[in-house]
């Protein structure tokens, strides 16, 4: 089982990407409670040139709240990263699966939840 879900975006700048994966996420119901830029976090901390890599925290409140009330600690897996960063063809976004995470947790009502959440993800990284 693969543990994220993976779309190649041909010729398509980082930018163009990332903003068409913020809007998509959005239009699923998911905010971003973090950004981090890799790439310019790791130059300024240890002098490294990397290609761009962006790691966006998606949220979708409503789903997360059902998650709390089945498993108190599912914080500890929120929010679900999606990557979005440069390959040599374009950019690649890449949206963490959910159900491969939670089948830690030994709740089946969490899982059927997180394969909620795996369908919202695929829909925004294919609408992106």
């Amino acid at each position: 089982m693969s543990y994220t879900y993976d779309r190649l975006l041909v010729d398509v700048h980082i930018d163009e990407a990332d903003k068409r994966i913020r809007d998509s996420l959005r239009s699923e119901g998911f905010g971003l409670l973090t950004e981090i830029d890799v790439k310019e976090t790791l130059k300024k901390k240890i002098g490294v040139d990397l290609n761009g890599y962006r790691i966006l925290g998606a949220c979708n409140p409503a789903m997360a709240y059902k998650a709390l009330a089945l498993e108190p600690k599912i914080g500890a897996m929120l929010p679900y990263n999606v990557i979005v960063r440069s390959v040599e063809d374009g950019t690649e976004i890449s949206a963490i699966d959910p159900v491969a995470s939670m089948t830690a947790i030994d709740n089946q009502e969490l899982i059927g939840l997180a394969h909620s959440i795996r369908t919202m993800l695929i829909r925004a990284v294919d609408a992106a």
